[in-house]
């Protein structure tokens, strides 16, 4: 064994933890889309693909789950960032928990994050009150890219600054993760890098010249789009050829017969647009982990937080086209449906359109078979991979983590799998079990799929398996009560008095 491979394997690797905000699971290249995303591309063809990972189907949640290793709701993070009085929905990190940067602190790394926080609106619950050496953050979630929303927080470190005029807020978050990577360059000591990026995420602003690039890509429509990017999946080999495509949104008209087909292909190539744009900016970030000689040892990870977004945002300066400051637009519902391609459903649910995101993993001195892998992992995954790589013990006064370590997957083993995953988001609730999901809407009845077979969830068994229906519904109520999960209409009626 030569030398350098044995430092390789015996010194703590970097790690780097890169999201994507509102972004589907068919939005990238190496995911079946037509959308230009060279450097992730090229990081999936010599790392591994996953296509059963799974987040937390909205933005706070999913934050708060990532950076602990927990639940949301365990967190206290199980809805928004707005305090309902529940100890799962204080809106904010809780002291019952540690964050990726607390806990590799304690393994001798120097931690950095650049991007979205939203995990605590309020100064001592910002990055650096919760273990990240430096930061500049956007400790309020999005905003308008090329200035900054009035009510919005931009913090570097325990600061709020103004951005300048030429800010745009993805090359930004780019630009100051790079400087926080040259002036690790001093410390003789791993790294954690979390860049969150709010990209695609509305409102619809890109650079013309990206616009630019996707001037005639969406003319033939959603339909077209959506069977497209389905015959890529199936050809990369994402996606088995037994699962049936969904169907159109019933909201969704046909192309053919949609209004302002000009308008609605312009608004999709500037959500294009917003992730070449991150896309470009990740290739920056992996240039100077070259430049650094620290590419061979670094794990980088890259994920979405919830599905394609449906929400239907129409604000700004009327008449404005999708693009500019002063537009406020998102891209609606058909073209949310062909970013989940094949799923069902988009952000808030807990269908597979809501929750299942790409996870491109990246570590050439451990991940040797680069490809694709089926085996399942979740979010609360990440908090015990590191914990394992790190070497360093999760503080046993806190709650148990609930994820296990991907290790095992990276190097090219099988790993043991979850009794269970769940979920619950605004009465929209899941577990699954193996590949059965049992899945409901708020307020609708409980759905059941083998995942197996029919991953699209278009074929319910639950009339036909009543006992596992049963023994499942058990078990979510299990963890819904140890996970301090709130019934959404008692939580709803108690916030409104």
């Amino acid at each position: 064994m030569g030398l350098l491979l044995v430092l390789l394997l015996a010194a703590k690797p970097n790690v780097v933890v890169i999201m994507a905000d509102d972004m589907g699971f068919a939005d990238l290249g190496c995911y079946g889309s037509e959308i230009k995303t060279p450097n992730l591309d090229g990081l999936a063809a010599k790392g591994l693909r996953f296509t059963q990972f799974y987040n937390c189907a909205r933005c706070c949640p999913t934050r708060a789950s990532l950076l602990t290793g927990l639940y949301p709701h365990q967190a206290g993070v199980g809805h928004m960032v707005d305090n309902r009085g529940r100890p799962g929905y204080m809106g904010r990190l809780n002291d019952r928990c540690a964050t990726l940067g607390e806990v590799l602190r304690t393994a001798g790394y120097r931690t950095y994050l650049s991007g979205k926080w939203h995990v605590g609106e309020n100064a001592g619950h910002w990055p650096v009150d919760r273990g990240f050496d430096r930061s500049y953050s956007l400790v309020s979630g999005g905003t308008n890219y090329w200035r900054l929303d009035p009510g919005r927080t931009l913090v570097r470190d325990a600061e709020k600054i103004t951005p300048p005029k030429d800010w745009y807020v993805t090359d930004a978050l780019t630009e100051n993760a790079v400087a926080f990577l040259k002036e690790h360059a001093k410390f003789d000591k791993p790294f954690l890098l979390y860049l969150p990026y709010t990209a695609p995420h509305w409102p619809l602003h890109a650079h013309p010249s990206d616009i630019a690039a996707y001037k005639d890509t969406y003319r033939e429509g959603w339909d077209v789009l959506r069977e497209k990017r389905l015959q890529r999946q199936m050809k990369l080999g994402l996606i088995d050829p037994k699962w049936k495509l969904t169907a159109r949104d019933a909201k969704v008209p046909a192309w053919t017969d949609a209004k302002n087909r000009e308008d609605a292909a312009h608004r999709m190539a500037v959500y294009a647009a917003q992730i070449t744009c991150m896309d470009r900016g990740i290739g920056k970030v992996l240039e100077q982990l070259d430049a650094m000689n620290a590419r061979e040892n670094t794990l980088v990870l890259f994920m979405a937080d919830n599905g394609g977004c449906a929400e239907i945002i129409d604000r700004g300066k009327k008449g404005e086209p999708a693009g500019g400051p002063d537009s406020f637009l998102s891209y609606g519902v058909g073209w949310a449906n062909a970013s989940n391609t094949p799923f069902r459903m988009y952000k808030h649910w807990v269908h597979e359109g809501g929750i299942a995101s790409p996870l491109i993993a990246s570590w050439p001195a451990t991940i040797k078979t680069p490809g694709i892998t089926s085996q399942v992992g979740h979010l609360i995954d990440i908090m015990a991979t590191c914990v394992d790589l790190s070497g360093t013990t999760y503080p046993a006064k806190l709650q148990p983590l609930e994820g296990k370590s991907l290790r095992p997957i990276f190097e090219g083993r099988k790993r043991e799998g979850h009794e269970a995953l769940y979920w619950e988001h605004e009465g929209n609730q899941a577990v699954r079990q193996g590949d059965w999901k049992l899945v409901a809407q708020h307020n609708k009845p409980w759905e059941l799929y083998d995942l197996a077979n029919d991953r699209t969830e278009l074929n319910d068994l639950s009339s036909r398996e009543p006992q596992r229906v049963k023994a499942m519904i058990g078990m979510y109520e299990a963890w819904a009560k140890r996970s301090n999960v709130v019934p959404w209409a008692s939580l709803n009626k108690k916030a409104k008095k």
